[in-house]
């Protein structure tokens, strides 16, 4: 198994939210940053800009997965509405779906 493929693994498994999973992350990004993948570094150097909320996602069972998924949902209608139509035709279909 590549060295890519066992890093990616281990951080699959830290993505189901539980106790104790930052302290494996400061772990994973250690051995990230001790091999030859820039790709990771870059990733690793954008989980530290913002650990605190990392730390809250691997750890907490709380997620706003479903608000995303309304969010996602409106941006593709109103990319496939784009100058057609106005606001209600919009509410409309939004709220019909």
């Amino acid at each position: 198994m590549t060295g890519l493929a066992r890093l990616t693994g281990e951080f699959a498994q830290l993505l189901t939210p539980a106790e104790g999973n930052d302290a494996k992350l400061t772990v994973w990004i250690t051995a990230v940053r001790s091999t030859d993948l820039p790709h990771l570094h870059s990733f690793t150097n954008g989980l530290e800009l913002d650990r605190a909320a990392v730390d809250a996602g691997l750890t907490t069972p709380y997620h706003n997965g479903r608000t995303e998924g309304v969010n996602t949902r409106t941006k593709k209608i109103m990319r496939q509405m784009h100058g057609r139509a106005g606001f209600s035709l919009l509410r409309h279909r939004i709220l019909l779906q």
